[in-house]
């Protein structure tokens, strides 16, 4: 086998891009919010919750994505903000997806709007990477209205690290003879996962950029961040040996993820993400009138490395509540510490039952599941009639970068 071909296909901020073409093409509007200084936004009216994406004229304005709303509004008061309608973005990451496994059957999803593909040996078929890249890119345009960028490498590291250089509609390659050249340069920011504090340390000891990084004693970058000073020092010499995971089976169940926008360390944060996937999971589930009884918890770190743990509830439930116990006890089992940042969680629940469930009692249970069930049934009432942001646990008022009801398909109710 040749040199390995590995494709990391992102969509050009993929909320505002996929309400933008919504807009135009089934609206009739006229103008094209891709094109002015917007954003997709938490519950808009009440300038609560947080940017979810941005146009590109938006970044003039520095406004951030997982920002809160109100905090954007300060920066540009103009700022054009539209809601979020995610059955809208489910229904577009799906035919998105199905046109890549038109070129490949090594697709892996890595969000809601961004995709490996693992495009080895796959010349003869569509041509050189660059011209088999320029042609899914365009397809995708041509077909379904939005954008998006494709970053070309042997590894997935330096896919998604080219994937980011100059948007939108580009392809970029990023080698790994090319890293000297095309990635060294760059600030250290720029490096796939280090964040502020991260960034911060390092400029503490004068590592201004990816190079010098790349070139720093790897036993001092050990002593002062652990392990992941080792990851560090590997990602700026572009060393990844993670694998194109193709898409499992659906499940036969109900499940939520989310990528989130800054690197989460402690356990509290983690389960506050994984708190709001759980909100949605519960709505749909009592939604359909169905329970579950296995649980389980993914955990996506940032070197790529992923990690599941599932558990078997005593009952078949629908209750966010229990759901949500049973989620923070398989996180606290699989979790590694803050060894390494989180970048992306999940849960997914299976073994479903249509019938109503016959709760087995035990002798040291004395929760009261009748008062649980009817609390939920009221909150999705309100939700209904309301909208999703009407009700929110009081823990998320100070979490201003968490959606109380996240995921890719968050309040996908529709």
């Amino acid at each position: 086998m040749g040199r390995r071909v590995i494709f990391h296909i992102d969509v050009n901020s993929a909320f505002l891009s996929w309400e933008a073409v919504y807009r135009v093409r089934f609206l009739g509007e006229r103008l094209d919010l891709r094109t002015i200084p917007s954003a997709v936004g938490g519950d808009i009216a009440k300038r609560r919750g947080i940017i979810l994406a941005k146009s590109i004229p938006a970044k003039k304005y520095k406004i951030q994505t997982g920002e809160p709303v109100v905090s954007a509004l300060r920066k540009y008061p103009q700022l054009v903000l539209v809601p979020p309608h995610y059955s809208l973005y489910e229904k577009c990451s799906n035919a998105f997806m199905e046109i890549l496994k038109n070129y490949s059957d090594k697709v892996e999803q890595y969000s809601i709007d961004e995709a490996f593909m693992d495009m080895t040996e796959m010349e003869l078929l569509f041509g050189k990477p660059v011209v088999a890249a320029n042609t899914i890119k365009d397809e995708i345009y041509h077909n379904l209205g939005f954008t998006v960028n494709v970053g070309i490498s042997d590894n997935k590291l330096l896919a998604k690290m080219a994937s980011d250089f100059h948007k939108p509609n580009r392809v970029h390659t990023l080698f790994t003879e090319e890293i000297e050249q095309k990635m060294w340069h760059l600030p250290v920011r720029d490096l796939f996962f280090v964040g502020g504090a991260t960034e911060q340390k390092l400029h503490s000891i004068g590592i201004q950029t990816i190079g010098e990084l790349a070139n720093a004693d790897v036993t001092m970058l050990k002593a002062m961040f652990k392990k992941h000073g080792e990851i560090l020092w590997n990602f700026a010499n572009g060393r990844d040996v993670s694998e194109v995971e193709a898409e499992p089976p659906e499940n036969k169940g109900y499940g939520n993820t989310t990528t989130i926008p800054f690197d989460v360390t402690d356990a509290q944060t983690a389960k506050m993400v994984l708190l709001s996937l759980v909100e949605t999971i519960g709505r749909r589930l009592r939604k359909d009138n169905v329970s579950i009884e296995v649980v389980s918890v993914g955990i996506r770190y940032c070197d790529f490395h992923y990690e599941s743990h599932q558990g078997t509830l005593q009952s078949p439930t629908n209750i966010t509540q229990e759901i949500y116990e049973m989620v923070c006890r398989l996180f606290d089992e699989l979790w590694n510490g803050a060894c390494m940042p989180i970048r992306h969680l999940g849960v997914h629940t299976s073994r479903i039952t249509h019938e109503a469930p016959s709760r087995q009692m035990t002798l040291f249970d004395n929760k009261d599941y009748e008062k649980l069930e009817k609390l939920d049934r009221a909150i999705d009432s309100i939700r209904e009639r309301f909208g999703a942001d009407a009700v929110q646990r009081a823990s998320f008022l100070k979490q201003k970068q968490i959606d109380h009801m996240g995921g890719g398909i968050a309040k996908s109710m529709k």
